[in-house]
């Protein structure tokens, strides 16, 4: 089976499939953002973590697990008592099976992960409901510091790939689309999205802002990841190709990069399609009114999976993360093989894993 069956192309159609055709023979380099929002820690807004005090360590346990293919700053890998696993599986499924590199940023995490890493010596956000998520200033560095490392991995590869790790930052997301005049509605790593939750934490914090200014809107509604990878995207797409690689968050990227600029040329969105089948969000309908650039939507094939905890992901459960969608679209496109392929790693990983976390 050709991979391109397993990709849903939207946004601008024929710009998505001329940006396939260009990357068949290009080098990938994935980048993971691990930052933090003290919103994730509104009861019930977020799967991530099994309870509210280890949610800050599921950054760098991401981080982590994509190096080692265990934790050092928690003993289990990120996985929910009934053996949903963290998105990370994915990701570090599809960057080995290819042969990508990836880098880790840490861009406001609250903790560190055990490895190499580029520090942007950052903060984390702080909770949108209750006070502005930075100051200003804080927005500003974010930026200037992303358009740093934005510009220096742009120039070691001929596609940079974004992904991220942040608890609740689809919530953050939904504030700054809304807050930049956007209709959102936003996905959620439960079946059932907090919605009612979500829009009432949203609505508290927009009537914080006086204007639509994204600087402003960043600053007290959004986190510190939106800003960091906002720079990234703006000098990175100047000079080679950019995949954003999620869903709800990386909309909230562009929403921002469209008020403050970035070349749409060089720039696609890659997700999963649990996220594309979403019902409680738009991202479809959102991309296309926030800008004209192309989109991919991955099937991994989970829902054919023979562990209950994968095929969870096509039921509803967690979705994307980790920049998922966009590293197994990287990964199909460099190698060439579809979803069979990849499902035959996926659960022999899963296996590994989920062996490692009954011990």
């Amino acid at each position: 089976m050709n991979y391109l069956d397993d990709f849903t192309l939207f946004g601008n159609y024929e710009k998505a499939s001329s940006f396939i055709d260009g990357l068949k023979k290009g080098n990938f380099l994935f980048s993971f953002v691990i930052s933090y929002t003290k919103t994730c820690e509104i009861p019930g807004l977020t799967l991530a973590g099994e309870n509210t005090e280890l949610l800050k360590f599921t950054p760098p346990a991401d981080a982590e697990y994509l190096y080692y293919g265990s934790c050092k700053t928690v003993k289990k890998i990120p996985m929910t008592p009934d053996g949903k696993p963290t998105p990370a599986l994915l990701t570090k499924s599809a960057l080995e099976s290819s042969s990508i590199p990836h880098i880790v940023v840490n861009a406001g995490s609250m903790i560190s992960p055990k490895l190499p890493y580029m520090s942007s010596e950052m903060t984390h956000g702080m909770d949108i409901s209750k006070e502005p998520a930075m100051s200003d200033s804080q927005v500003y560095g974010a930026m200037d510091y992303g358009r740093i490392v934005g510009r220096t991995l742009a120039s070691l590869t001929d596609c940079l790939v974004i992904g991220e790790s942040i608890p609740g930052g689809t919530t953050t997301a939904l504030a700054v689309l809304r807050g930049l005049g956007f209709k959102a509605r936003v996905s959620s790593s439960m079946p059932e999205n907090p919605v009612a939750l979500k829009n009432r934490i949203v609505n508290t914090a927009l009537e914080r802002l006086s204007s639509s200014d994204p600087y402003e809107v960043v600053a007290k509604v959004g986190d510190p990841m939106l800003a960091f990878v906002t720079g990234m995207l703006s000098s990175a797409s100047m000079t080679t190709k950019v995949m954003l690689a999620g869903g709800t968050q990386m909309a909230a990227v562009l929403g921002l990069g469209s008020k403050l600029g970035f070349n749409e040329k060089n720039t696609i969105l890659g997700t999963t399609s649990y996220i594309l089948d979403d019902q409680s969000a738009n991202l479809k309908n959102l991309i296309s009114e926030i800008s004209d650039i192309p989109a991919i939507a991955v099937n991994p094939g989970l829902e054919d999976s023979t562990f209950p905890g994968l095929k969870a992901y096509s039921e509803g459960f967690v979705k994307e993360g980790v920049g998922a969608g966009g590293a197994i679209i990287s990964s199909m496109i460099k190698s060439g093989y579809g979803s069979g392929y990849f499902m035959d790693i996926v659960q022999k990983e899963y296996n590994r894993v989920y062996s490692l976390d009954r011990h």
